[in-house]
């Protein structure tokens, strides 16, 4: 058996390059530049099916993960403290809240 030394401590201390970091702007306008034939798939490219995963709910008043919803104002909280919060909360402060979610405002 044949064994290959892929590093050593001497090779890689004379050999050590500093990564360079690009951001997606520039692998973007890189890809831009290169000779792409009609079929290739490059990283601007790709379209992405939808997540089978359901979206995440996010507490409205603390961005914590929210796993209740307030029947009423339809608010989302992650706490018993948030629930109380909400029941004290007037309603134009709700309709703020559900206009930032995008969500339609309560019917009274």
């Amino acid at each position: 058996m044949m064994f290959v030394k892929l590093h050593s401590s001497k090779e890689a201390a004379s050999n050590k390059r500093t990564r360079v970091w690009k951001n997606l702007k520039q692998i973007v306008a890189a890809e831009r530049s290169l000779p792409w034939k009609p079929n290739d798939v490059f990283y601007a490219s790709i379209d992405a099916p939808p997540s089978f995963k359901p979206a995440k709910k996010y507490s409205d008043l603390s961005g914590l993960p929210a796993n209740y919803r307030d029947p009423e104002t339809k608010l989302r909280y992650a706490t018993s403290e948030e629930y109380s919060r909400i029941k004290l909360m007037p309603s134009d402060l709700v309709t703020g809240c559900l206009a930032l979610r995008k969500a339609n405002p309560p019917v009274p």
